[in-house]
């Protein structure tokens, strides 16, 4: 998975919680998505869609571990990701706008 490196099967409620809270925390960016309001909404429908299959028994554990991994590649970037597994601290003195929204999305990080 490139950059990302995966999640691990066994991690997949905390992640998928995770996400699900920051999809929906006004200000984060991940309400924002890279694109606008209409790619935000897919991301959003995408996510919960995938967390459905994967609660419902409709895919396997590592099926939808795979999915989400894809799903991260495909709407989160760089920065997001690495402070959500907790391997980049965000700026404790934001000066930008990406900076204020990964000092937000610090707070669902799952690492």
């Amino acid at each position: 998975m490139a950059v990302y490196g995966g999640i691990q099967a066994h991690e997949l409620e905390r992640w998928l919680n995770a996400l699900t809270n920051a999809a929906y925390d006004r200000r984060c960016p991940l309400v924002k998505v890279h694109g606008g309001n209409a790619r935000a909404r897919t991301a959003r429908q995408d996510l919960l869609h995938l967390a459905n299959d994967y609660r419902c028994g409709e895919s396997s554990r590592e099926e939808s571990a795979a999915a989400l991994g894809c799903w991260c590649e495909n709407y989160l970037s760089e920065a997001e990701w690495y402070v959500l597994v907790g391997t980049r601290q965000a700026p404790s003195l934001p000066q930008n706008e990406e900076e204020r929204s990964l000092t937000v999305l610090k707070q669902h990080r799952v690492g």
